[in-house]
């Protein structure tokens, strides 16, 4: 049987397809650095559809940003990477970004690590029942046992434990959700609740949406949208969400 011998990787053939794959990466990542915000979730997913050297950029980019505030780009990507299965994606993760990408401070001790790791699965059902609960433990013992929130409680938010909330969700969200982002609607319809109501897709016409299968659990969801309040009470405590000291 005549010998079989393994293809020649250091033809000048080969070697040009390399430096193309390289040049094409380093491309993509030094476009990452200077488009818009539109253009540059789009490159991301270029690199994700690249296999194991989109893989590669992705890793790269997060690192080359690891120093600095993480955005909706950095969120995109390392959402990315967090639903790699492979052994290289996860173990980068733990070297690098154990916690997630967005710092977990919180100053009553609050423990924001399952609420990262839902939305950074795009779980947005479970992360709003989680923002909830991390609400009530920032009120404290009662408003956990009776699992919803006065508006009082909430003028008394830390700040840091406010935005680090708002944080996560916007950086997982691609901007989208978030109160942060829901106050910028509100005051974009002239503190109107009723165009607010219906602007993120709470209301239509007089009627509220149901939950939770009239909600929209996705990025396909009206700006603002999430997380959730519960209006049955009246404004009193959105409206202390909306105008905490946290967003001026």
């Amino acid at each position: 049987m005549p010998d079989v011998q393994p293809p020649n990787t250091n033809t000048p053939e080969s070697r040009s397809t390399e430096q193309n794959t390289v040049d094409y990466m380093t491309d993509l990542l030094d476009r990452l650095k200077s488009e818009s915000v539109r253009n540059q979730l789009q490159l991301v997913k270029q690199l994700a559809e690249s296999g194991e050297t989109g893989r590669k950029g992705l890793m790269t980019f997060l690192l080359e940003r690891s120093s600095q505030s993480m955005g909706m780009i950095e969120g995109a990507a390392y959402q990315i990477l967090y639903a790699d299965n492979t052994a290289e994606a996860q173990t980068f993760l733990q070297a690098h970004f154990p916690q997630g990408i967005v710092p977990l401070h919180s100053e009553r001790d609050i423990d924001y690590t399952p609420l990262q790791q839902a939305l950074a699965k795009q779980d947005f059902l479970t992360a709003d029942r989680l923002t909830l609960e991390k609400l009530c433990e920032l009120a404290g013992e009662l408003a956990i046992q009776r699992k919803w929130l006065y508006f009082t409680e909430v003028e008394r938010f830390p700040i840091t434990d406010l935005q680090t909330i708002d944080t996560l969700w916007r950086v997982h969200s691609e901007g989208k959700f978030g109160y942060s982002v829901q106050r910028d609607v509100w005051l974009g319809a002239g503190k109107d609740w009723e165009k607010l109501w219906t602007q993120i897709g709470w209301k239509s016409g007089n009627n509220w949406t149901r939950y939770p299968n009239e909600f929209t659990w996705s990025l396909a969801a009206p700006k603002g949208h999430l997380p959730l309040s519960n209006q049955l009470r009246g404004v009193r405590v959105i409206n202390a969400l909306l105008s905490h000291p946290a967003w001026q």
